[in-house]
C-alpha cells in the first residue's frame, strides 16, 4: 500500500514535482555540478514559460466562450435547442484546452477495462475515486478523446469551485454545485433533486460525473478510517468510504422503474413514467491510479514539473439495474465498489497491473489526442479575442 499524505502532495512540486538534482560527494565535480545547475534552470524555465501560457490561455479562452454565449442568448429565447447544442460545442472545446495542459506535459492516460464506446450516447452516472486536484483534468482528457460526451456531461463538484475561474463556465453549462458539511447536507440534495428537473433532464445531458468521496485521499483518510472502525466497515488505505447521498438522490430520481406488477396498468404506468423522466441506464465506476501512488495535482500539470508519466484508468459497467433503490442496500452497493477499488489500486501499486499479477495478459490503450485539433482551436479562441475586443471597443467609443 502507498501511504500519500497532504503535506508531501502540497510539497510535491518543491520534491517530488521538480526533481532538482541532488548533490553528494559522487557527483560534486565541477562538470557535474555545472549540468546539475542546467537542468534546475531549464525546469525553472520551463515551469514559468508554463504558467505564462496557462494564464494566457485562460484569458483568452474563458471570456470568449462567456461573450459568445451572451452574444447568442436571443437565440436561447426563440430556439433553446440551437443555444444548447452551440453551447455544448463551445463548452468540449473549452474542456479540451484543458486537456492539453497534461498532455503537452507528457502525461500520459492509459485506459483498461470495459469498453465505453457503446455507452456513449446513453444516460450514463459516472462515479471515480478523488486524490487531487489532478483528478478533473485528467478526466476531461479522457472525454475529450470520446464524441458527444463532454457537450452532454453535467459535472457535479464542491461549491468552493463556483468561485474559481471556471466557475462562470459551470455555472452557464447548467453544471451543479454541492455543498459539503452536516448542516448544509439535506439541502444540498434537495436543491440537486431540483436541478436534475430543471437542467439535466431538460437539457437532455447523457453523463454525470461524481465523486463520492466528497474530498481528496489525503484529507479525509484519517476521518474515514475512523468512522470505518466505528461501523465495523473495511478499513482503506488508498481510497476513503464513498458517501451515498447525492447517488441516491440521482437514483431517486433517475433510476430505473422497477415493475414488480405484470398487470398492464402498471406497464402502461411505468411507460408514461419513462417518457417524462428519462432513466439512468449505466453507472460507469472509474478507478484513477497514479504512477507510484502519487497523484498528479494541478500545480504539477500547470508547470510540467514532474516527469513525463502514465496515469491508469481501470472502467467497470454496470447496468443501472444491478443498483439496489433501497438506501441500506445501495450504501452497501456503492461501499463494495470502494472495496473493489481497494484491492485494484493495491495491486497496482505492488505489480503494476490491476489483477495482481506482474504479468498483465491485457494490454491497456493509451488515449490519443490531435495537435492539429488544439491548434485549430487557438486560432479560434484567439480570433474571437480579437473581434470581441475590437467590437467592445467600437461599442464604446460610440458612448464616450
Amino acid at each position: 500500500m502507498v501511504d500519500i499524505n497532504c503535506a508531501r502532495e502540497s510539497y510535491s512540486i518543491l520534491y517530488d514535482g521538480w526533481h532538482f538534482s541532488k548533490m553528494t560527494d559522487s557527483s560534486s565535480s565541477p562538470s557535474s555540478a555545472f549540468i546539475n545547475i542546467i537542468t534546475n534552470i531549464f525546469t525553472v524555465v520551463k515551469a514559468v514559460l508554463r504558467i505564462g501560457f496557462v494564464i494566457l490561455n485562460n484569458i483568452y479562452c474563458i471570456p470568449t466562450y462567456v461573450i459568445w454565449m451572451m452574444l447568442l442568448s436571443p437565440v436561447k429565447l426563440f430556439q433553446p435547442g440551437i443555444y444548447w447544442r452551440i453551447e455544448g460545442l463551445f463548452f468540449h472545446w473549452l474542456l479540451a484546452m484543458v486537456s492539453m495542459w497534461s498532455w503537452s506535459a507528457g502525461y500520459d492516460i492509459i485506459e483498461h477495462g470495459d469498453d465505453l464506446q457503446p455507452i456513449i450516447n446513453d444516460r450514463t452516472l459516472v462515479i471515480a475515486n478523488h486524490q487531487s486536484t489532478g483528478d478533473v483534468p485528467m478526466l476531461m482528457a479522457v472525454f475529450n478523446s470520446k464524441p458527444n460526451v463532454l457537450p452532454n456531461l453535467m459535472w457535479i463538484m464542491d461549491r468552493i469551485f463556483k468561485f474559481t475561474n471556471f466557475g462562470i463556465v459551470s455555472l452557464l453549462h447548467r453544471d451543479f454545485f454541492i455543498s459539503s458539511g452536516r448542516k448544509r447536507r439535506e439541502e444540498s440534495l434537495k436543491q440537486l433533486e431540483l436541478h436534475l428537473d430543471n437542467s439535466y433532464i431538460p437539457l437532455e445531458r447523457k453523463w454525470i460525473v461524481l465523486f463520492p468521496e466528497g474530498g481528496f485521499l489525503c484529507k479525509r483518510r484519517e476521518t474515514s478510517q475512523k468512522y470505518a472502525k466505528k461501523n465495523n466497515l473495511p478499513i482503506l488505505e488508498n481510497v476513503t468510504l464513498p458517501r451515498v447521498g447525492a447517488m441516491r438522490t440521482i437514483f431517486d430520481k433517475l433510476g430505473p422503474v422497477l415493475n414488480n406488477d405484470p398487470s398492464e396498468n402498471q406497464l402502461n404506468a411505468r411507460s408514461n413514467v419513462g417518457l417524462n423522466k428519462p432513466e439512468i441506464r449505466w453507472v460507469l465506476d472509474i478507478t484513477v491510479a497514479y504512477p507510484q501512488g502519487k497523484p498528479i495535482d494541478l500545480p504539477t500539470i500547470i508547470t510540467g514539473s514532474r516527469p513525463p508519466c502514465e496515469t491508469v484508468l481501470f472502467y467497470r459497467l454496470f447496468p443501472s439495474s444491478v443498483v439496489p433503490k433501497d438506501p441500506d442496500l445501495l450504501s452497501k452497493w456503492l461501499y463494495d465498489r470502494w472495496a473493489e477499488k481497494e484491492t485494484l489500486l493495491d495491486n497496482f501499486y505492488k505489480y503494476g497491473s490491476f489483477v495482481g499479477s506482474s504479468d498483465s495478459s491485457r494490454e491497456g490503450s493509451k488515449i490519443q489526442q490531435d495537435p492539429l485539433r488544439y491548434l485549430v482551436l487557438h486560432l479560434f479562441f484567439i480570433t474571437s479575442s480579437y473581434i470581441h475586443y475590437h467590437m467592445f471597443s467600437y461599442v464604446l467609443s460610440c458612448i464616450w
